[in-house]
């Protein structure tokens, strides 16, 4: 069942970190441990070995693992302050990763949280080191030891500038160990790093396409703390990293590190400072660091602008040269403050979890509307207005899980979007009529495969539903939601209610009253019945296999004996493990039901209904399940094309009203919620 929970601003600093070691002991345990036995750490979650460096390639040179004391005599993890140029790429295509790193040493607050401080190499040194990052709404604490890969005792991914500084090669290392190995790492978006460096949420914009006070809205960003990326799209895989005659790089991510106004021969100019994490490759066009308009720039000005000007990557160009010649811009709201306000204001936050199961809950975009309902959704219910304003302010942001962790497996990112419709008051589950004759009021740009799809909306006060999926149907992920709002806006999970409306069995008619079609059934019962008047579970397999076979609507190869154990337990009244046919004809009445609600389903008198259309059947009798049992339901009992049989159909709607009425009994459950335990009660019976 997808997890919600509701923030309010605040410092993300302040949340303890999860220890993520497989043991669960911290690093200052694990620290301590080292000390007292005088060895060095050793990471067992993350060996010194090539699984951690690939994952779909052999090594392709020597390489040894070195610890920095190995590597130089006198290591220090940070020399002076951690700042944007000790970050230099390795051979590792992660420049997203290094442009993120960049933009976070400007930060101090973020760089304090994501380095704790109190590690080095000179005072209880122990071969451990630690660093936190944001993963999935929680905060992580990550060990490392400091064996790093190196090639003639030259590290060879991320490494400072300085031969003897280790903060940044070991921060890559944490990172790659969260995501399974360093070639996880190959190819990503800055904004995915920023975020899991400060839990904030990603904006991004296009240059040939972005609002008229784009300088505008970055200035205020970079001013409240806001990181930012940019990069130059590629047409092809030839032209990725390939250098352009201006000394700009596409493909390539760049950190964004400054914005300023100059005077310049009267008129004001607009300013952006750029960083290529490579350290070098500068952009050699105007307002270079050498460019003959420097000089037309007040002396005092200039030496403030262009103070620790070297060929260390980092570069200024006019911000129309900039739009020109990049195409993507990323921001990340260290905090949930409002780029588009003149007043900084604090955002209330939502927080989902969910799940796509394939056969139940991943229904795909709208155009598989067969399916598209089927997608979990969500409410949001926008009461007051923004202050000055007669709308609501929203950000939604998607994101799906474990991508990169997952590559080894042979998965990557799906593609995912959502869309936003006018919901009624109903807080059950919108059925595919809904979706069919109402069209969405808002929705992400694009379906993309990226982790994180991100939009910002204007809205009218009012309730909303949110539905997030994958593309194409049947592919499944594990997805977080956030939504931000200016005000305090209500969310809720629809259809997460878990419950049943069961009436009362009928009484059975007496024999005198009996119509034709009971009296046939009496007859092949007394047959099939012993001395005691009463069936066993086999003698009810052959009866009903029997009795459905004559009906030519009905394909199916039979029922199992597990199906008819079911029946028994649901009807067996008296508990004597057989059933009288006073309990039968109870029995067949249901039945009778069951086989109309299936066939409304089967269409195509295939003997089969898609799992998809199992909570509109369970619906119709009386039973409601929330997102998470469906999807177990579907995963135990769906086969390959995501289709159920009649036979697996019944034992379901048995099973589930056998439960039901249990709890009925223990007045657990009497048309209303069912609790935690009751749900996983619920779940074993299902064996799923």
């Amino acid at each position: 069942m997808p997890l919600q929970s509701t923030l309010s601003g605040g410092n993300s600093g302040s949340i303890q970190a999860e220890n993520t070691q497989w043991d669960g002991k911290s690093f200052e345990q694990l620290r301590q441990e080292c000390l007292e036995k005088g060895v060095l750490f050793e990471d067992p979650d993350f060996p010194a070995t090539d699984s951690s460096l690939f994952f779909s390639q052999s090594v392709p040179v020597q390489i040894e693992w070195k610890r920095p004391t190995e590597i130089c005599n006198n290591p220090k993890f940070i020399v002076g302050d951690a700042n944007r140029t000790d970050i230099c790429q390795g051979q590792l295509g992660d420049c997203w990763l290094l442009a993120a790193i960049a933009s976070l040493t400007l930060k101090k607050n973020a760089l304090a949280r994501v380095i704790p401080h109190n590690q080095d190499f000179d005072h209880r040194y122990a071969g451990i080191f630690h660093f936190q990052f944001w993963k999935h709404n929680k905060w992580l604490d990550v060990v490392v030891d400091d064996r790093l890969p190196t090639v003639r005792n030259q590290l060879i991914m991320l490494h400072s500038a300085s031969n003897n500084e280790f903060w940044s090669a070991l921060l890559e290392k944490a990172y790659a160990k969260i995501h399974g190995s360093y070639e996880s790492l190959k190819g990503g978006s800055t904004m995915e790093a920023m975020e899991d460096f400060t839990g904030g949420v990603g904006e991004v914009y296009e240059t040939k396409n972005a609002p008229n006070n784009l300088f505008s809205i970055m200035k205020k960003a970079l001013d409240r703390g806001s990181m930012m990326g940019c990069s130059i799209d590629i047409t092809s895989s030839a032209e990725s990293e390939a250098k352009t005659s201006t000394g700009l790089v596409k493909g390539h991510a760049y950190s964004i590190t400054g914005l300023e106004e100059v005077n310049f021969r009267g008129q004001t100019v607009k300013l952006i400072r750029v960083r290529n994490p490579w350290g070098q490759v500068e952009w050699n066009g105007p307002w270079s660091d050498k460019s003959r308009e420097w000089d037309y720039v007040d002396k005092a000005e200039k030496n403030r602008i262009l103070q620790n000007s070297t060929e260390d990557g980092e570069f200024w160009m006019e911000f129309e040269d900039f739009k020109r010649n990049y195409d993507k811009v990323e921001i990340c709201n260290m905090t949930p403050d409002s780029l588009t306000d003149d007043t900084k204001r604090q955002w209330e936050v939502n927080v989902f979890e969910g799940d796509w199961i394939r056969g139940s809950t991943a229904g795909g975009c709208r155009n598989y509307i067969d399916t598209f309902w089927t997608n979990p959704q969500f409410r949001l219910e926008l009461v007051d207005a923004d202050d000055d304003d007669d709308t609501c302010s929203v950000v939604i942001a998607l994101m799906q899980k474990n991508r990169r962790k997952l590559r080894k497996e042979g998965l990557d990112l799906e593609t995912i979007g959502f869309a936003v419709f006018e919901a009624p008051d109903d807080e059950d589950q919108m059925g595919k009529d809904f979706f069919r004759y109402n069209a969405s009021k808002a929705r992400s740009r694009t379906y993309i495969n990226m982790r994180e799809v991100s939009e910002r909306f204007t809205l009218p006060p009012g309730k909303y539903l949110l539905v997030p999926t994958t593309f194409q149907p049947h592919h499944e992920a594990n997805f977080l939601i956030r939504i931000f709002s200016e005000k305090k806006a209500g969310a809720i999970e629809m259809g997460s209610n878990v419950d049943a409306d069961l009436p009362d069995p009928p009484m059975p008619s007496s024999p005198e009253e009996e119509t034709d079609e009971e009296k046939g059934l009496r007859r092949l019962f007394e047959q099939l019945a012993g001395a005691d008047k009463a069936i066993s579970v086999r003698e009810l397999q052959q009866m009903l296999n029997g009795v459905l076979s004559r009906r030519k609507e009905i394909k199916f190869d039979g029922l199992s004996l597990s199906t008819c154990h079911s029946i028994i337990n649901l009807m067996d009244v008296d508990n004597t493990g057989k059933l009288e046919f006073q309990e039968f004809k109870v029995f067949w009445e249901k039945m009778k039901k069951w086989i109309m609600l299936f066939l409304s389903f089967d269409t195509d008198r295939s003997g089969k209904m898609s799992s998809y259309e199992l909570r509109i059947a369970l619906k119709a009798a009386g039973m409601h399940l929330n997102n998470q049992l469906l999807q177990l339901i579907g995963l135990r009992f769906a086969d390959n094309n995501y289709d159920i049989d009649f036979d697996d159909y019944l034992t379901c709607i048995v099973r589930l009203e056998n439960m039901f009425r249990a709890f009925q009994a223990m007045d657990e459950c009497k048309r209303g919620r069912v609790n935690m335990n009751i749900m996983q009660f619920l779940m074993l019976s299902m064996n799923v």
